[in-house]
């Protein structure tokens, strides 16, 4: 993994670069398409704030972490996930399958999803 400050997600998240399909955005968070779907639904959430991964995050982040669970809620919903059901996921270090070393939740769905579905990289 490279460091925190070389991730592409930490350029999406300052603004200096932006990804292809913005699902939400505000202050503390922007939600979007991973370019490498694993599922006809596969969001990005992450916070603004640069956090490693939930290993390095700190008490004061838990209300942050909070509103990007209930934004993949939401999200869900507007996708039309939420009746038949999604799976939410946060890879935490290289044996977790972490292959961005920046904070985020995927969102997937719009299929059966079963253990197949087990790792996610975004090409790094």
């Amino acid at each position: 993994m490279n460091s925190i400050e070389e991730s592409i997600f930490s350029r999406f998240a300052s603004g200096e670069i932006r990804p292809d399909k913005i699902r939400y955005e505000d202050d503390d968070m922007l939600a979007f398409d991973d370019i490498s779907p694993k599922a006809p639904t596969h969001i990005l959430i992450l916070p603004k704030k640069p956090i490693q991964s939930i290993a390095q995050m700190e008490a004061g982040d838990t209300e942050l972490i909070g509103k990007m669970i209930y934004r993949a809620k939401v999200l869900a919903e507007e996708m039309g996930i939420a009746e038949s059901g999604y799976r939410l996921t946060i890879n935490v270090g290289k044996w977790g399958g972490q292959a961005v070393p920046y904070l985020h939740i995927h969102l997937l769905g719009g299929q059966p999803l079963n253990e197949d579905i087990e790792h996610f990289s975004h090409g790094e």
